[in-house]
């Protein structure tokens, strides 16, 4: 006799951008980086249904606000059952992400893993038309 195959409950669907959260950034006076490495990212392929698996890396110089991390998982996870080329998804994150929190500036990096022998990484940027990042500092 087979055994009853586990059953799980079903969330309704998270519409993307909706659960993005921010908290008031500790540090406004200050530039900074906050780098974010997220390697579990996936959605489906618009043409095959098939799923995309990337590593997504968000980088931003905060003005006001941060990204609370909690969100933002719950916000990346609302991708898995969308159809998206990688162009669009990227973008899609960018506008979403300045849209929240309009940061000094913002880096959204997707690297696609192999499909059909290709590796696809997509860079979007954003800067406030007048923040300038301060000159780095290279240490001997």
């Amino acid at each position: 006799m087979a055994r009853p195959r586990p059953t799980r409950s079903k969330s309704a669907p998270v519409e993307s951008g909706n659960c993005l959260e921010t908290f008031p950034n500790p540090h406004p006076e200050r530039d900074y980086t906050v780098r974010m490495r997220c390697p579990e990212f996936t959605c489906l392929c618009p043409k095959t249904g098939q799923p995309d698996f990337a590593t997504v890396h968000i980088e931003y110089v905060p003005d006001r606000m941060c990204v609370e991390l909690k969100s933002l998982k719950l916000y990346l996870w609302s991708f898995r059952d969308q159809g998206a080329f990688h162009e669009a998804v990227t973008g899609h994150m960018l506008d979403d992400l300045v849209s929240l929190m309009q940061p000094r500036f913002v880096r959204v990096t997707a690297e696609f893993l192999v499909r059909g022998g290709i590796y696809t990484t997509v860079v979007a940027e954003h800067r406030q038309p007048d923040w300038q990042p301060p000159t780095p500092i290279t240490l001997p």
